[in-house]
């Protein structure tokens, strides 16, 4: 059942929102604003990967650019203890000239900064992100 909920702004603001949706390639306002807001509420409530309590356990993508030549490298990663691997993807970008691989895990928050900071210290690495998992307290899982 849906709700409809509103609220008042200048024309500033509303002008600006209409951009960022088009920009964003919504169609919907609404679907928009519920996705905003849920990532905002999100963001607010668990903070930063770089600021999060040690023992946090997150899940999500660690996504990880590079150039050939470190693969060793990566599969210590993989076969770490500190994080458990679910699934690893690994594809070569041919157009950024790049390798890359994801892989979805779990781990504290300690141990993914650390796992982060020793991949961006490896000559080679271009980019390394983390992109959490959405927090739910039910769904398909």
């Amino acid at each position: 059942m849906s709700r409809v909920l509103s609220f008042s702004t200048d024309d500033a603001f509303a002008n600006q929102l209409s951009r960022l949706i088009q920009d964003s390639g919504y169609s919907n306002r609404s679907l928009f604003l519920r996705d905003a807001s849920l990532h905002f509420a999100e963001a607010k409530q668990r903070g930063s990967i770089e600021t999060m309590d040690n023992e946090i356990v997150l899940e999500g993508t660690m996504i990880i650019y590079y150039q050939h030549g470190i693969e060793s490298k990566l599969m210590d990663l993989r076969h770490s203890h500190e994080l458990e691997v679910f699934s690893f993807h690994h594809n070569c970008l041919t157009k950024s000239h790049s390798c890359v691989d994801t892989l979805q895990l779990s781990g504290t928050a300690k141990s993914l900064r650390s796992a982060m900071e020793k991949l961006n210290d490896i000559r080679d690495v271009d980019k390394v992100e983390f992109v959490s998992a959405p927090l739910r307290d039910h769904g398909c899982c």
